[in-house]
């Protein structure tokens, strides 16, 4: 019986046709972030999403994030050392690590907040990062007039934001990484527990379309920056989760205590 009631799997023409809808036609520059469980089974998982994204896009980008090498304090033990082939972290997802996979894919160099992209801008998106601007490689798609695409994931994922908060003058954390056989520091951002509080100020630049159980939903890197920053000029606390254990409330006293401190976005 449950054979019975279980939906046909998702074809790879069925996800061409949505992405069609979205209109990607080749041309953009994307990051993605995508939950393949959404669409309850599609056939080729990962390996199909990818190959859609890089027929429908110039350049698609993904967060590669690998948190175990995150450090605390410059002292704290390294127990993992990162590498170009180094894999994504669990919650990230397996669409990055499909791209990680491929020898052709551009990955950026940070030991923590990697991203790894493919396409015609791929090395200059990811050659931008920096330790003390590790989301720099969205200010690239933004000069680019990029977009982000969250296929059946909510605004929690939406690592865009994050560039946005840095752009605002949001205070960051610092934390630690092993790099050229030393310890050195690199800014960290607060989580994205309440990034959803940003999604009703951005329905005037969504384009939507649904695939299987997945709603895939575009939106312009320019503006899901411009309005993280005019909502922080607000209320700088918008973004920040109350979890009392969370490192959210680090930022949430630094906000309080200094307020923000707008930084330039530097033109690529």
């Amino acid at each position: 019986m449950l054979n019975l009631l279980r939906k046909p799997a998702v074809s790879p023409a069925q996800l061409d046709e949505g992405l069609g809808a979205l209109g990607l036609d080749g041309t953009q520059h994307l990051i993605v972030h995508a939950s393949l469980k959404s669409f309850g089974q599609l056939e080729g998982g990962a390996r199909t999403v990818v190959g859609a994204l890089e027929r429908r896009t110039a350049t698609v980008v993904a967060p590669a994030f690998t948190y175990n090498t995150l450090l605390r304090h410059a002292t704290s033990p390294v127990h993992a050392r990162y590498r170009r082939d180094s894999r994504v972290s669990r919650d990230i997802g397996r669409v990055p690590q499909e791209m990680v996979e491929r020898p052709e894919a551009v990955r950026s160099f940070h030991p923590t907040l990697s991203f790894i992209a493919l396409g015609q801008e791929a090395a200059r998106i990811c050659g931008v990062q920096t330790l003390s601007s590790p989301y720099q490689p969205i200010g690239a798609l933004y000069d680019l007039d990029g977009y982000a695409l969250l296929m059946g994931v909510d605004f929690g994922s939406n690592t865009t934001i994050h560039y946005g908060e840095h752009i605002a003058g949001m205070p960051l954390l610092t934390r630690y990484v092993a790099l050229d056989g030393g310890v050195l520091p690199t800014a960290f951002p607060n989580c994205s527990a309440d990034f959803d509080n940003l999604q009703p100020l951005m329905h005037f630049s969504m384009r939507s379309a649904v695939v299987g159980g997945a709603t895939l939903r575009l939106y312009r890197v320019r503006d899901l920056v411009d309005q993280t920053v005019a909502l922080l000029r607000r209320d700088p606390e918008a973004l920040l989760c109350t979890y009392s254990s969370c490192r959210c409330q680090e930022v949430r006293k630094l906000v309080r205590a200094q307020g923000l401190r707008p930084r330039p976005h530097p033109a690529l």
